[in-house]
């Protein structure tokens, strides 16, 4: 009641408060890595660090880190042959009391260490030695299991440390990768407002937004972006990680995550170890593309400029296999609804690996 007696009608209060993790300290740049102790400090890591890295990642780029940590905190190291629930399991044994997790490696060192950090709750610092994929940044990581595989939630790094030296010494074909799997942000997006459309699903304006420009970035540059140079691994760097921010807005891996990943993870299954992450999504987003209607043979001009394969038998794949991705993509996360779930056929998907290969 009011004051003069008169009722008054309370209105909902809709809640719409969410919890977004972002990096707090970025850096980015040739030899980057002398900045792990002032980046310990800010963020004010003190007790012990567990340093997760790969057996060849360890001469790369693990042994300095491990070396340069030391000096602020005490460190010690496990190596991630694969990743796996077994290897999750025995991180988190061996990191249970450690105050920080640091990833030094690829994608199956940063997974690893995102996920144990996440279960363990507790923060952790991205040093990735490649651009290959978005997950230097992400809160996604995918494990591979019997018959395919599953993406876990994951902590998004406190800090990403970023060494363009060290990046650009790896193969050319990981920052390939990394710059695909990047521009299939353009087909995620469609699918993920095919999605709201027909099925209502909840989306993002301003993660939509950041994950458009991102793959903007990268095809606009595409011809810029050369083998073994540093101002290259330091755009894809960037792109990579304006992607996983684009993640943690919307909560969900879905602004970088549409029917090409499912035709990756389907590729995964029926040819596994052939294709890399990145470079498999880059196909598959050639081929929703087409398949939403848009400008496929501009993606593919991007990917081929940037040194990505276009074509399945690129990356040791046959066509039959790729159109069996293509229809098996369907069962994979079918909570996740895409352009591949709208029912193709057999026959339909074999046209579309053969228009792959038109001039």
């Amino acid at each position: 009641m009011s004051p003069d007696g008169i009722k008054l009608l309370k209105t909902p209060v809709l809640d719409k408060s969410k919890w977004m993790q972002l990096p707090r300290d970025v850096i980015i740049g040739h030899d980057a890595l002398m900045q792990l102790p002032k980046v310990c400090e800010d963020l004010q890591v003190s007790g012990s660090v567990l340093i997760f890295s790969g057996k060849g990642t360890m001469n790369v780029a693990g042994s300095r880190v491990l070396s340069l940590v030391k000096e602020v905190a005490d460190a010690e190291v496990f190596i991630v042959d694969k990743i796996s629930p077994e290897i999750i399991s025995e991180a988190e044994e061996v990191g249970a009391g450690v105050d920080v997790f640091i990833g030094v490696g690829g994608g199956r060192v940063i997974d690893t260490a995102k996920i144990v950090s996440y279960n363990c709750c507790r923060p952790f610092i991205s040093v990735p030695t490649a651009a290959s994929h978005d997950g230097i940044a992400s809160s996604r990581a995918s494990v591979p299991v019997k018959g395919g595989s599953v993406s876990l939630e994951a902590n998004p790094p406190i800090a990403l440390v970023a060494d363009t030296g060290i990046i650009a010494a790896a193969p050319h074909r990981l920052l390939a990768a990394g710059c695909a799997d990047v521009i299939s942000n353009y087909t995620a997006i469609l699918d993920w407002e095919l999605s709201h459309r027909l099925r209502g699903e909840p989306i993002s304006d301003y993660a939509m937004a950041l994950s458009r420009m991102t793959a903007e970035i990268i095809s606009k540059n595409a011809d810029l972006i050369k083998p073994h140079a540093e101002e290259s691994a330091w755009t894809v760097i960037k792109a990579l990680l304006s992607s996983g921010v684009a993640m943690s807005i919307a909560g969900s891996s879905r602004p970088a995550s549409g029917g090409e990943h499912k035709f990756s993870h389907a590729l995964d299954q029926i040819a596994p170890g052939k294709g890399l992450h990145g470079e498999q999504c880059g196909i598959g987003s050639i081929i929703t593309m087409y398949l939403h209607g848009g400008d496929w043979r501009s993606i593919r001009t991007s990917l081929k400029q940037i040194g990505a394969p276009t074509t399945p038998k690129e990356i040791g794949i046959d066509d039959k296999s790729a159109a069996q991705a293509l229809i098996l993509a369907r069962s994979i996360r079918p909570e996740r609804f895409t352009i591949l779930d709208m029912g193709i056929t057999e026959e339909v998907a074999e046209q579309l690996i053969a228009m792959l290969y038109e001039d």
